[in-house]
Formats: structure tokens, C-alpha cells, sequence
């Protein structure tokens, strides 16, 4: 549960609203095989959109609008933190996930988002060569 705890400490260290909502995860890493800053660019937009559609593992929060603003906050922080690496492949992987997922919620079928995420940490998997 490390990318999670240390999700949560950069959430802490953050402050704010989102800093106030944090709660011990109950749950582990959605994608283990991940790691590096690959692993916590994927958990991070992952807890993102289960603020969205779902119940969050590390933010807990019973405002829906708090929710929301966390979870877009949560996708900010996944991708920046791939951007400032230079790793623009995962950048672009990682946005094409959020992206189909949050169609496929839009359209009703929860079960295709949960594939993207699948394929997407399928991708992230390998760090790229060089």
C-alpha cells in the first residue's frame, strides 16, 4: 500500500480541502506490477476517477461537489507527475484512459471503463527504453 500512503502524503503536504478529506485506504494498490512514478501517476488519476464513479480509497468525502474538484485534481497530479519525468508516452496512455473511462461511464457501461484501466496499466507496465 507505499503509492497509496505516499499519495496520501502529497495530498497531506498539499493541504487544503482535499488534505482534510484523507482517510487510512482500506484497500491496496489497484495496480501492483506498476512502479515508480508510473505507479503513482496511475493510482493517483485511478483514485481520481473513483471520486468521480466510485468510492475513493484514500479521499473520502460526502460532498459530491468536493468529490468532483478532488477527483480532476487527482488526474492533474497523475499526469503532471509523468510530464515533469518527460515520460509523454505514459502521459498520453494515462489520458486515454481517463478519457475512454470517463465515456464509458457517460454511456452507462462501467464494465468498458474498468477494462481501460486494465489495458492502460497493461501499457504503463514497461518503462520506456533509453
Amino acid at each position: 500500500m507505499t503509492v497509496l500512503r505516499d499519495l496520501a502524503d502529497r495530498l497531506r503536504a498539499d493541504g487544503g480541502l482535499i488534505a482534510g478529506a484523507l482517510a487510512e485506504a482500506r484497500e491496496g494498490a489497484a495496480f501492483p506490477r506498476l512502479g515508480g512514478d508510473r505507479a503513482f501517476a496511475a493510482e493517483a488519476s485511478y483514485e481520481g476517477a473513483r471520486l468521480h464513479y466510485g468510492e475513493a480509497r484514500v479521499v473520502r468525502s460526502d460532498d459530491p461537489d468536493l468529490a468532483l474538484l478532488a477527483g480532476d485534481r487527482l488526474y492533474a497530479l497523475g499526469l503532471a507527475r509523468l510530464a515533469e519525468r518527460g515520460d509523454l508516452e505514459a502521459v498520453g496512455v494515462l489520458a486515454d484512459v481517463i478519457s475512454a473511462a470517463a465515456q464509458a461511464h457517460a454511456e452507462g457501461d462501467p464494465g468498458r471503463a474498468d477494462a481501460a484501466w486494465r489495458q492502460g496499466a497493461e501499457a504503463l507496465g514497461e518503462p520506456p527504453a533509453g
